[in-house]
């Protein structure tokens, strides 16, 4: 099928950068959010990285914008005639059944729906949808635009034709699609990202160090251009929230209970990462911009 109309369900950090990478490569793109004008926040928030990153102008971005026709809290009015749609909702698993149970009755039966989840493989979500063969996961980096990756991975009864679609699709956006083989907690990207993540929150909750230090000793270590908390604020520490959470529902692991109990007071603070201004680091002048952070 050739995909034409691009819907992103959930204009979060990354769900907005989606829509935004989609509507850059010529697609008419539509957004549906809950909240209209955090959606058009987190757009807006996009130019200045996208413009740095990327060495382009003002009118570039709003070339690309020109191309979001739309961004709307209605549902049905927004999937009516949508070729693809990819979730990028909470990760939670309880918000996205009842997100695909309100979903799944109004879109047409040619759609491709797929999830953006950073957390769950596709054979978790498909049973809240009505089309497993056309159900597959298509996951993507932060500033997807500079780091463009698409990650396809099907559930087992995803139709083949299905996944060659979403490959062309990735490549359209300027992607470079990594299929993989078999299903994976975290596909490629994250299976190696979070032990990181999870290992610098551990020091932290573990009270070895703070993550200021944590980062620096990282850094300096490895080359490293970012260290795990300053990941974190980037992501968004509701996402890794979630994610942890997952991971102690998943595990019984006590570590994961304690890393999400340090990060709870934080979240409750609205002390949630760059977009809010503050998490581990104070934006937009981060302590680790300073010269002598890494003294």
């Amino acid at each position: 099928m050739e995909i034409k109309n691009v819907v992103v369900a959930g204009a979060g950090v990354l769900g907005s950068q989606i829509a935004f990478q989609a509507a850059r490569c010529g697609y008419q793109v539509k957004i549906w959010n809950r909240h209209i004008d955090r959606a058009e926040r987190r757009l807006a928030a996009i130019k200045d990285p996208f413009m740095k990153e990327m060495k382009a102008s003002a009118a570039d971005y709003q070339a690309a914008m020109d191309n979001i026709v739309d961004i709307s809290n209605d549902l049905k009015a927004t999937v009516a005639d949508a070729d693809l749609v990819i979730e990028s909702v909470s990760e939670s698993v309880e918000i996205k059944k009842a997100f695909y149970e309100e979903l799944c009755p109004l879109l047409p039966e040619k759609t491709i729906l797929t999830s953006n989840s950073s957390t769950f493989i596709p054979s978790e979500l498909v049973g809240f949808t009505d089309r497993p063969s056309k159900f597959a996961h298509l996951h993507f980096a932060n500033h997807i635009w500079k780091h463009n990756v698409a990650e396809i991975v099907g559930n087992p009864k995803t139709d083949p034709a299905v996944i060659e679609d979403l490959t062309n699709f990735a490549r359209s956006i300027k992607m470079v699609p990594v299929v993989l083989k078999k299903e994976q907690h975290g596909y490629i990207m994250n299976a190696l990202l979070v032990p990181l993540l999870n290992a610098g929150m551990a020091l932290w909750a573990n009270g070895v160090a703070d993550p200021h230090t944590i980062d620096k000793d990282w850094i300096i270590s490895n080359g490293s251009p970012l260290g795990p908390f300053m990941i974190q604020d980037i992501v968004g520490l509701r996402t890794t929230y979630a994610v942890v959470l997952n991971q102690y529902q998943q595990t019984n692991n006590e570590l994961f209970k304690k890393i999400a109990d340090k990060l709870k007071p934080m979240i409750d603070a609205g002390h949630t990462g760059v977009e809010a201004g503050e998490g581990f680091y104070h934006y937009p002048n981060p302590e680790y911009k300073d010269p002598d952070f890494f003294k």
